[in-house]
């Protein structure tokens, strides 16, 4: 569900260009301006501004934008400004080859994306760089990771809310015998199962796992398996079981303790606003016992914090 408040229909694609034209003209920038129109405008609406704006001035708003703002705003207005597959393609482009490599921060995106979303901006990713997803995942991770994260972008995974009993079972069965039911792990059994199966296949599964067991699958992952993998396939599971509650954990990560993960912060914000962030700020608040436009607000300061929190929405 999302957040946006989208602006009125009598403001048109083109009368945006403008103001956003104007809010660029003479000495520096009207930064509110800029923040007030973007910060509510869908991605349909931006990607019509964006046209306008090339049609009306020969020039490129993105371009535009880049050197009118500044710090995490400009980068969460850039990244804001894309259609969600391309977003997806930047963000984990830059993760797997850019100045300061994150493979944790490709592995949140890849993991929590379901099959047709991964599908999208796959073929964004190479139209956008030349190259193929699978390669620079093959050139940065490695072992299971690797291998796990190449099944999981290559298979085409149902995405419907149907479960066939008899196999959820059998996965239960397997998972434990490659895992708490033997000495070591047999991590190919894991990597076949999270990466083959439907989301509404894997909550079953640890419905499950748990009824036979006496244990909770996610219990069993973080027991069997570490550091990258055991994120990759924890990212896989909770994005099956309940993705906002997913989200709301990793966003609270990103501003507890000292100092605030902004890249994180931003990554999350824009890239799940559109989607379910009333879902995130919910499950935030539930565990948290606060509003995430709270945290988001003692975290964050000027039109930075102004455009998050316009994307967030208000606290419920």
């Amino acid at each position: 569900m999302s957040t946006l408040t989208v602006s009125p229909s009598a403001t048109s694609p083109q009368q945006d260009a403008v103001q956003l034209y104007k809010a660029f003209k003479g000495f520096g920038c009207d930064t509110v301006a800029v923040v007030n129109i973007l910060s509510h405008r869908d991605a349909m609406q931006r990607a019509l501004i964006q046209q306008e704006y090339r049609n009306l001035y020969s020039d490129e708003l993105s371009s535009r934008l880049s050197s009118e703002l500044s710090g995490d705003l400009k980068r969460a207005v850039l990244l804001w400004m894309h259609d969600p597959a391309g977003r997806d393609a930047t963000i984990v482009r830059k993760a797997l080859s850019g100045d300061v490599i994150d493979v944790k921060a490709a592995v949140e995106v890849i993991c929590s994306r379901t099959s047709s979303q991964i599908q999208a901006f796959k073929q964004a990713y190479h139209a956008k760089f030349g190259v193929h997803l699978e390669n620079d995942i093959s050139y940065q991770a490695t072992g299971d990771l690797q291998k796990l994260l190449l099944a999981y972008v290559s298979i085409a995974r149902y995405e419907g809310p149907e479960v066939d009993k008899t196999m959820v079972e059998r996965d239960a069965s397997d998972l434990f015998k490659a895992g708490e039911g033997r000495l070591g792990t047999d991590e190919k059994t894991f990597i076949r199962i999270f990466s083959e199966r439907s989301r509404a296949h894997l909550a079953a599964v640890s419905v499950a796992y748990h009824h036979a067991y006496g244990n909770s699958l996610k219990k069993a992952i973080k027991k069997e398996t570490s550091g990258l993998f055991e994120y990759a396939l924890l990212a896989i599971f909770r994005s099956a079981v309940n993705p906002a509650k997913f989200f709301a954990k990793e966003l609270h990560k990103a501003m507890k303790g000292l100092g605030t993960n902004d890249t994180t912060l931003i990554r999350i914000v824009v890239s799940r606003t559109e989607m379910d962030m009333e879902y995130i700020k919910a499950e935030y608040k539930k565990k948290y016992g606060k509003p995430l436009g709270d945290a988001i607000h003692s975290e964050t300061s000027g039109h930075y914090r102004t455009f998050l929190l316009s994307l967030v929405g208000p606290n419920r």
